[in-house]
């Protein structure tokens, strides 16, 4: 009996294969969307010892359907992120952001279903990360800012009143001027190894990404605020290269952080120190925004206070410049903690 010899296929997805690492500092970074996975891609070359935490308050597009059908935590911010961390030249990496463009799967990126399911398979959505990262072989962790089904709200200034606003996709089409973002339920409780991450971190870092929707709501879970001021990890918030139609239209850098503070000092209690004492701001003005995207270059204006120290440095994308480069972004941050730890020492 004759049998069919199948040979090997040339593309392998080399899913268990692992590379040798070296180490790193302990870096958290925290946020969402496009800028936090900006960053996470360049990060993956100077450290293995990478956390991100990311917010779960995302109900748009293919995450937001998933959320309303499925009952689970919306899975995009988090599909980008591994995607980011995942060793660039494997096939499963484009694979996971493969979105359908056509059929009853249209608008679904397969990374989303992936998640999806292993989140039914395994029984919880933390699970569903941890196995997903596994398969792709990811240099870090991911980890969600709490495993409640929260609802951010936005009370927005329409000159006379006020005007309440539900959901995450819904508050930047509004375009007009946010006053606070708040979630319902009230006081979600943090996922407990976020703050263990944060608690053990060397550096923490917060953004570039949407500040509403993106970064704040992960300040918004009082224990993860807290277990940031508690850790002696150095604290760093990167400011977005440009403004943020319907967020942050008009936004100094000063003005960034002032909604940061605004979000994360309770009634009653007066800290002597801002939530990050230092913050990264592109540097590099050369580069034209197209005036057609209406944005506005953030200039590294220090404050007038020294609340805060301004750390400019070139870290602006040359081709897209409304956004960061992830490589200079990544050296220009290891550098300075590098140097940091270095005049500490001396």
């Amino acid at each position: 009996m004759s049998w069919l010899k199948i040979s090997k296929p040339t593309t392998r997805l080399k899913i268990l294969k692992r590379k040798p690492r070296h180490g790193g500092p302990k870096v958290v970074v925290i946020g969402g969307g496009t800028g936090l996975s900006v960053l996470l891609s360049g990060l993956k070359h100077h450290t293995e010892n990478i956390t991100a935490i990311v917010t779960v308050a995302d109900d748009g597009g293919s995450s937001g359907k998933l959320r309303r059908e499925l009952g689970v935590l919306p899975p995009g911010d988090f599909r980008n992120c591994i995607a980011a961390l995942a060793d660039d030249d494997l096939l499963t990496t484009q694979l996971f952001q493969y979105r359908f463009r056509s059929g009853g799967l249209e608008g679904h990126s397969f990374g989303n279903l992936f998640i999806t399911a292993m989140a039914k398979v395994t029984g919880s959505f933390e699970s569903a990360l941890y196995e997903s990262g596994r398969v792709l072989n990811i240099r870090g962790t991911i980890l969600p800012s709490t495993l409640q089904n929260v609802t951010l709200f936005a009370e927005l200034n329409e000159g006379s009143h006020t005007r309440k606003v539900e959901g995450e996709s819904a508050i930047p089409e509004a375009n007009l001027p946010i006053e606070r973002v708040y979630f319902q339920p009230d006081a979600p409780p943090a996922f407990p190894p976020t703050l263990k991450a944060l608690l053990s971190a060397d550096l923490i870092v917060a953004g570039p990404g949407s500040l509403y929707t993106s970064i704040i709501p992960n300040l918004l879970v009082t224990e993860i605020m807290t277990a940031i001021r508690a850790s002696n990890a150095l604290k760093i918030y990167i400011c977005n290269v440009a403004t943020q139609p319907g967020e942050t239209n008009g936004y100094s850098l000063d003005e960034h952080v002032q909604a940061i503070e605004a979000h994360t000092h309770s009634e009653g209690n007066h800290y002597e120190k801002y939530l990050f004492e230092y913050v990264l701001a592109n540097s590099n003005l050369d580069h034209l925004i197209p005036s057609v995207m209406n944005l506005q270059p953030i200039l590294p204006i220090p404050p007038t206070n020294n609340h805060y120290e301004v750390i400019a440095v070139d870290v602006v994308n040359e081709q897209r410049p409304w956004r960061h480069d992830s490589r200079k972004l990544a050296n220009q941050l290891i550098n300075w903690y590098n140097n940091y730890q270095t005049k500490r020492k001396t």
